[in-house]
């Protein structure tokens, strides 16, 4: 019988440590999960940050083809095509900038 609490003892003694173990884990994983929850909430930002830079490049790159146009035009003599672009850009600035103040 004295063999048979001891071992009964020792099982729950067991129990409880794996029990411990056990909340340990689920601790762990908790914290694994909310690192991981922010960590893909970051990459999302990134995205979006990439995105912006992305189109705001491709807006630079359209603005300075059109400059270059029109100084092309302006040495060739050709001032109503170097008109038209320049228009052209003005337009093309103006609904950026509205873009940029609807984002803001």
């Amino acid at each position: 019988m004295k063999n048979l609490k001891a071992g009964f003892r020792r099982l729950k003694a067991e129990m409880q440590e794996i029990s411990k173990e056990q909340q340990s884990i689920k601790e762990g994983q908790k914290q694994v999960r909310e690192k991981l929850e922010d960590i893909e909430a970051e990459c999302a930002q990134l995205r979006k940050d990439t995105d912006i830079m992305i189109r705001q490049s491709a807006a630079n790159k359209l603005n300075l083809c059109l400059m270059f146009k029109i100084l092309k035009a302006r040495e060739e003599g050709d001032f109503l095509k170097a008109t038209q672009l320049a228009q052209l850009l003005r337009t093309i600035l103006s609904r950026q900038n509205e873009q940029r103040q609807g984002c803001t």
